[in-house]
């Protein structure tokens, strides 16, 4: 299997960002990893041999970026208003420097936006905002309003909000979203969720099936049985749904 590492300095973010390549050729799926996840935590959680056998065929070609949650969402020492805004940043990382790699690596016209947990959040709200981008999104065990309380999980904004924190929250744009064009776009999306029956962000990603439903976006909504929020389901949903 073809394995690259590649990194280089980031005008957008003002520091080094690294990340790995898998595969030669296909389908071109960006990755984002967990919270406390690396550019490498895909490969150790061993989903990438899970999907060894498409990757060697040619149909898919995987593209793991690095984490900045903790310069973030996760960053509490820092004012929320900071933390949206140096989200905003890794955004346009993603979007000027990491995509036109991609696409300058390889022509596909198929790029899926993918990730588990905290990174599934990632591909959800990069692929709803700029669904031109992406032909498909693949989420696990995804949270999609980030200002939820739900168990030991709490208001990553700390009760702030302005217009960024909205329009970075898909469970809250998604329902009042009216543009025809981004609209359309989503309609043409190949969108899937899966999540355990006792996974605590449940009901969040049935509310969001609903609002695509009422929005005419097609998508699928696994929920598999127990809390299934650890690579050994990873990996086994990586190989259905990927």
């Amino acid at each position: 299997m073809n394995r690259e590492y590649h990194h280089w300095y980031s005008p957008r973010l003002g520091r080094d960002m690294e990340f790995l390549v898998f595969g030669h050729a296909g389908a071109k799926v960006l990755i984002f990893p967990t919270r406390d996840g690396r550019f490498y935590e895909y490969e150790n959680l061993r989903i990438v041999e899970s999907l060894q056998h498409k990757i060697n065929a040619g149909h898919l070609q995987l593209f793991c970026v690095d984490s900045i949650d903790h310069e973030t969402f996760y960053c509490f020492w820092c004012d929320p208003q900071n933390r949206i805004q140096r989200h905003i940043h890794f955004e346009e990382y993603i979007l000027n420097e990491i995509m036109p790699f991609m696409d300058a690596k390889n022509p596909h016209p198929c790029t899926i936006a993918h990730g588990c947990s905290l990174g599934a959040y990632h591909a959800a709200n990069i692929a709803f905002r700029h669904p031109q981008r992406f032909k498909k999104l693949v989420a696990f065990s995804g949270r999609f309003d980030l200002t939820l309380e739900v168990e030991h999980f709490k208001d990553l904004f700390d009760g702030y909000y302005d217009n960024n924190v909205y329009f970075h929250t898909p469970s809250h744009f998604l329902p009042n979203l009216t543009n025809t064009t981004q609209l359309n776009q989503l309609r043409q999306m190949d969108v899937t969720l899966v999540i355990g029956k006792d996974d605590p962000f449940l009901q969040n990603n049935r509310e969001l099936s609903h609002v695509l439903t009422k929005k005419g976006i097609r998508h699928a909504l696994y929920e598999w049985d127990s809390r299934a929020h650890q690579g050994y389901y990873w990996r086994q949903m990586a190989r259905i749904y990927i």
